[in-house]
């Protein structure tokens, strides 16, 4: 079993995949909590010069009044209603959007800036998400062997004798570069054109969202001062997706790569087995041997 030894005792894979596990998750804390904490404390100190400044402006009103008024604000942001623009925005619920939300439920992207705020929505949620989650898994699951099967027919295609390493290669190349430009390098590129996003911020909500993170702060088609096009979300969702097949393809290879190369490494084989193996084969005349040329 592949193991690291510490203190010249074997420490056992899943015992270090847990450790090395444990210690990513700090290292992030730790480097979010000195990029971020700072920032926050300036928005927060911002906010509060801010409503200083209202409360000086507009005397007739006190504190009070304004923190109601900031609480019935966060009480219809949490509902999914847009504070900006007036009873004319378009509604969260008509189809297209109802098509997306039913898009984040099942892929369990879950946003955070929209959910079901009547007993009966909550209710269904439920049921719909488990049914739907097991279902979407399934899709994307046969989705996957899709592709993997044309990767396995684009490899027979280009292979030739003494050239496995290379149709493999060919192919598996050509899978990272099309997906890539299909799933991370275009959309940002709409998205920032639609949305009026720069193309990091584009990027940064391709990724999240297709790795199902699902911050909820860049969420398409939400601007009350935009204009969409009816079925942009439903597009937006059908992208989705796919996309979602084809990272998750790429986040199981890059596992896959990661565990083999960390066991490769850790692993040592031990010389009492070593010799125990040779030496039982050599005690069996009947084993059939391997001749290995060098």
């Amino acid at each position: 079993m592949p193991h690291l030894m510490v203190y010249n005792r074997p420490l056992s894979w899943t015992l270090t995949l847990v450790l090395g596990y444990l210690f990513y998750l700090l290292l992030g804390a730790l480097v979010f909590q000195l990029l971020e904490k700072q920032a926050e404390a300036k928005s927060r100190d911002q906010f509060q010069l801010e409503k200083l400044k209202f409360l000086q402006n507009y005397t007739c009103l006190d504190r009070q009044a304004l923190e109601q008024f900031v609480q019935v604000i966060m009480e219809a942001w949490e509902k999914g209603v847009n504070p900006e623009g007036n009873s004319t925005n378009p509604s969260n619920w008509d189809f297209s959007n109802s098509f997306f939300f039913a898009g984040t439920v099942v892929t369990t992207i879950g946003y955070g800036n929209l959910a079901p705020s009547t007993m009966p929505g909550q209710v269904f949620c439920v049921f719909y998400a488990l049914f739907g989650v097991p279902l979407n898994l399934a899709f994307l699951n046969q989705l996957g062997k899709g592709l993997s099967t044309h990767l396995i027919n684009l490899e027979g295609w280009v292979h030739k004798p003494g050239r496995a390493q290379v149709a493999q290669n060919l192919a598996m190349g050509l899978f990272l570069i099309a997906g890539s430009l299909l799933f991370l390098v275009f959309p940002p590129m709409i998205f920032s054109y639609v949305e009026g996003w720069s193309y990091g911020e584009g990027f940064y909500f391709t990724f999240i969202t297709l790795s199902t993170i699902g911050f909820g702060d860049y969420v398409v088609g939400t601007d009350p001062n935009k204009h969409y096009i009816s079925v942009y979300r439903s597009l937006a969702a059908i992208w989705i997706v796919f996309g979602l097949v084809w990272l998750a393809l790429i986040f199981n290879l890059g596992a896959d790569l990661m565990e083999k190369f960390l066991q490769l490494n850790w692993q040592k084989p031990d010389p009492g087995t070593e010799e125990t193996t040779v030496a039982k084969l050599e005690e069996t005349p009947d084993h059939p041997r391997i001749h290995i040329p060098s």
